[in-house]
């Protein structure tokens, strides 16, 4: 009987844990309405119990956009880009979402052949191209078979090249895919949060002052050893110190 009690309540607690969880949906529907703050609030739940998802992120930042949080839409908009960096809705609503916040920063300019390869690996997500390694790997044994099995000369010209290119194509799809899960597993992107605050030289407030930053730039973690304060880095490569309550991890 006790046995049965217990069977009964903890029903009870799903049944209740499954009535009470928010749907994508209900959130959609906060939105469409108008209703910014609700659907805020119920995507914020969705990502509490669901776990992170590309979608609701970018309707999360969307939601924050019109409420005219700048801040917590570059903030979101940039994990949706990180999970997903192929989708062109979510990169053009980042950069407009930036162009809004005062700190307009000029990136460190690159070789070209590292912002080509950059922007190559961002084609598509970590799932994706490990999909496209695995395909690439199938054809690569078929382009084999057809080699080694090929009565004709055509036959075994076609079926080299196969192997050649399909190969080239998985261990690409595998650096890429292992550069993708490096970027979600080592975040060290991330927002400023506070409305101004002042970078300085060392970490206390004593430092000397180096320059002010505003709420929705984006900074990179250089330093991580501290509880209270993070060494950051700009895309133009200023460095300093900053409370670690000031910036929200990407």
């Amino acid at each position: 009987m006790k046995k049965l009690s217990i069977v009964l309540i903890l029903l009870l607690g799903v049944a209740q844990f499954i009535n009470a969880a928010v749907t994508k949906e209900e959130a959609d529907q906060a939105y469409q309405a108008n209703d910014f703050a609700a659907a805020i609030e119920k995507y914020e739940a969705i990502l509490n119990t669901e776990g992170e998802s590309a979608d609701v992120y970018y309707n999360l930042g969307n939601s924050y956009y019109k409420e005219k949080n700048i801040a917590k839409a570059v903030l979101n908009y940039e994990r949706a880009l990180l999970l997903n960096p192929g989708d062109a809705d979510i990169r053009f609503n980042l950069e407009m979402a930036r162009s809004k916040t005062v700190d307009q920063i000029t990136p460190v300019s690159e070789v070209f052949i590292v912002t080509w390869m950059n922007s190559l690996i961002n084609v598509m997500s970590e799932k994706e191209w490990g999909v496209v390694g695995i395909l690439s790997f199938w054809l690569m044994l078929v382009s084999l078979i057809v080699y080694i099995f090929g009565r004709r000369i055509l036959y075994k010209k076609i079926g080299f090249a196969g192997v050649v290119v399909f190969l080239l194509i998985v261990i690409g799809a595998n650096i890429f895919a292992s550069s993708q899960k490096a970027e979600l597993i080592n975040r060290t992107g991330a927002i400023v949060m506070s409305p101004s605050l002042t970078v300085k030289s060392t970490p206390n407030e004593s430092g000397t002052d180096l320059f002010v930053l505003h709420e929705g730039t984006k900074v990179y973690v250089e330093d991580d050893s501290m509880r209270e304060w993070k060494e950051i880095r700009l895309e133009d490569g200023k460095k300093g110190w900053v409370q670690t309550s000031t910036i929200e991890i990407i």
